[in-house]
């Protein structure tokens, strides 16, 4: 299952810069004003097999007179709350300040795994300073540099040691499908329609749900179990506190569920967060149904306007465009069924697994239609291939020369098996290795 890890801390002491290197991105804004990052960023890192969400946290303050404390101090909470590991950055040069002191006793009242790492260590003078922040007694203290990446390893083979991967799930086995989307898109009366129950409240106002609600499905020959998620709407949106501590569960949600189902609105078309919770759905390698609701309120003069209308989606989603398209109305039950049925294919492919001889076959077709180009005069020999042990498609191609194989060919196999095996809605992956 998975683990969120929370990175709190005073203003300007490393956070969004120590973020940006483990989520290897540029997400969170990194300047020396402190109480730059308000809002808080969710980010996927992973260290030694060990998939976990990142949090980034606004700075920490009491008393000062930025307008944005009160509302910064909650959502620090709730991040606290929700996560599995904290780790309480303060910054070297510094020492002890009035403000670790404030966050070391909310900390202490967790009851979490809690991480005390002073950054900006980046001299032996600094790291014997930092000897200072056990007077903190929050236990054992990492040194690191967020800017450098020093001391990082050491902190994180910390952190995901105390990850329980292995939580107790009654429901474990059981496939589990979350509805996710913008709010207001008919998520709640989608699944209220399938189930032919009122168990979700559905009200016109947009953020009537707060919790992932799971429902437990077992009807016309299907078992598995609906997550109802609250609506992923814009950060800068994200206004109340509790409606932030939804969207992070449904954040958590996406991250626990099998497949999950994009509901757009079909008055609204395909908008920037329909893009961002796609990009979330990729990245956690999710299979991915996209159903269409409120069809029957657009107009469809023209013959071809479902046919239009699913380009339309897939164009927007390139070049991840091997998805289920399906057009719903949660009023009148139009192909609800068939959305679920497209989820429970969608979730046979992607735990499909494929025999070394069969693959091995299919793959020295695939390279004997069309080899891999040469290199500065080097010739690419591909000589074996297996479907590696994940939980969703992933396949290593042993060859001689693995570091000329470019990104285009790579291509060209995955659409092959894609081909061949049917895994649309799924992401899957293709390496080269070293044979």
């Amino acid at each position: 299952m998975s683990n969120i890890v929370a990175i709190v801390g005073c203003p300007n002491v490393g956070k969004s810069t120590f973020f940006n290197r483990l989520t290897q991105s540029r997400d969170a804004i990194v300047h020396e004003t402190a109480g730059v990052t308000r809002d808080r960023h969710y980010g996927k890192s992973d260290w030694n097999g060990k998939e976990f969400s990142v949090i980034d946290t606004g700075g920490y303050v009491n008393n000062s007179d930025d307008i944005f404390e009160n509302e910064i101090q909650k959502q620090v909470h709730f991040a606290i709350e929700e996560a599995d590991a904290i780790i309480f950055m303060v910054d070297a040069n510094l020492g002890v300040t009035a403000g670790d002191e404030v966050i070391t006793d909310i900390l202490r009242r967790a009851d979490k795994p809690v991480f005390l790492t002073v950054n900006k260590t980046d001299n032996p003078s600094l790291i014997i300073e930092a000897q200072a922040f056990y007077s903190l007694g929050l236990g054992d203290i990492y040194t690191i540099s967020s800017a450098s990446g020093s001391g990082t390893g050491d902190l994180l083979d910390a952190v995901v040691a105390t990850f329980t991967s292995d939580k107790v799930d009654d429901e474990a086995g059981i496939p589990k499908i979350a509805i996710v989307g913008r709010p207001n898109v008919g998520k709640s009366s989608f699944i209220n329609a399938l189930t032919g129950t009122e168990r979700n409240i559905v009200t016109p106002i947009a953020g009537t749900t707060r919790d992932p609600i799971n429902t437990r499905y077992q009807k016309f020959g299907h078992d598995f179990i609906l997550v109802d998620t609250a609506g992923l709407r814009k950060k800068s949106k994200v206004s109340e506190n509790i409606e932030f501590y939804s969207v992070l569960r449904s954040v958590r949600a996406i991250e626990e569920a099998d497949v999950c189902i994009l509901m757009l609105d079909a008055t609204q078309g395909l908008e920037s967060q329909d893009m961002n919770i796609f990009r979330l759905i990729k990245e956690n390698n999710k299979g991915l149904v996209v159903v269409v609701n409120k069809w029957d309120l657009v107009d469809k003069s023209d013959d071809n306007s479902t046919k239009k209308y699913e380009e339309y989606v897939k164009k927007g989603l390139e070049p991840f465009d091997d998805i289920p398209v399906i057009f719903t109305s949660t009023v009148t039950k139009q192909r609800v069924l068939k959305a679920m049925e497209s989820a429970v294919r969608v979730y046979e492919n992607r735990t499909r697994k494929i025999s070394t001889s069969q693959l091995n076959k299919c793959i020295q077709q695939y390279v004997e239609e069309t080899p891999p180009p040469s290199w500065k005069g080097k010739f690419i020999k591909v000589k074996y291939a297996t479907q590696l042990p994940t939980y969703y498609p992933t396949f290593a191609l042993f060859c001689n020369l693995p570091q000329y194989i470019r990104d285009p060919y790579k291509r060209y196999i995955e659409n092959r098996l894609r081909k061949d095996f049917d895994f649309c809605g799924v992401p899957i992956k293709v390496f080269f290795r070293k044979k």
